[in-house]
């Protein structure tokens, strides 16, 4: 039996990357999992599959999660096979890597929809499923707080979701549940390879991280699953910073 066994959580952008490893590292410590995706369904099939064959539970859910009507659908899905919610993971996420002199209203709306508002939405609906208390997470990145050339609307959206998380976190805390983030530093995921500094980042990054070159999926995830033990009851409203020293060393 796990450390979270008999859990159920509800992870977005969980087909590849981040969302992967964390639905995968929560169903090793004993959840269900549904996997909601955007585009990749073979991608997210597989992760059932690779959850179920641990003996536990999994459904892909198709969704848009800066949609308040496809958030809805998704949670109507998400009913007919699950009765609760115990970890709600917002993790999925867009942008457009384009100097801000650059970006137009339609990048500003997608971004703060999708990386922001839809914690928001998601909470929305996960709040009366969330019976017995419960964890929300989102997933950030070290954009909120640094200027990183390229990135002016996805930092400003993910800051947006930091102050969101803090909100939640005040007006949820009675019920028991607690908001959290982690914001990740570089992640060489599919994700970078749409940057056009991507090897600059890389190499700046491993120079700068007295904890080593390298910062994986899984130990994002693993930061998600701390803050979804029992032993993490007190922290609310705080953004955990996963980055291997990257942002302590000058």
């Amino acid at each position: 039996m796990g450390s979270l066994a008999g859990k159920i959580a509800f992870v977005t952008g969980a087909s590849r990357g981040i969302g992967r490893a964390v639905a995968l590292k929560l169903a090793a410590a004993g959840c269900d999992v549904a996997i909601v995706y955007h585009n990749s369904h073979e991608a997210a099939e597989q992760v059932c599959r690779d959850i179920r064959a641990l003996g536990l539970r999994a459904l892909a859910i198709q969704a848009d999660v800066g949609d308040p009507t496809s958030v809805a659908e998704a949670f109507t899905a998400f009913r007919e096979r699950f009765d609760r919610v115990d970890i709600l993971v917002s993790n999925a996420a867009i942008g457009v890597l384009r100097p801000a002199m650059e970006l137009t209203l339609k990048h500003w709306r997608r971004c703060l929809e999708t990386n922001a508002l839809a914690l928001n939405l998601l909470a929305q609906q996960a709040v009366p499923l969330m019976t017995n208390g419960g964890r929300i997470i989102g997933l950030s990145s070290l954009g909120a707080q640094r200027a990183i050339p390229h990135y002016a609307f996805i930092g400003a959206s993910k800051a947006a979701l930091e102050s969101m998380a803090r909100s939640l976190a005040q007006e949820l805390g009675p019920r028991g549940i607690r908001v959290n983030i982690v914001s990740a530093g570089v992640v060489d995921t599919d994700a970078l390879k749409f940057f056009p500094n991507r090897e600059q980042l890389l190499a700046e990054y491993a120079r700068r991280t007295p904890a080593g070159p390298i910062l994986t999926p899984a130990d994002v995830a693993g930061a998600v699953y701390l803050l979804c033990l029992p032993e993490a009851g007190m922290i609310t409203g705080h953004t955990l910073v996963v980055d291997g020293g990257y942002g302590i060393s000058g």
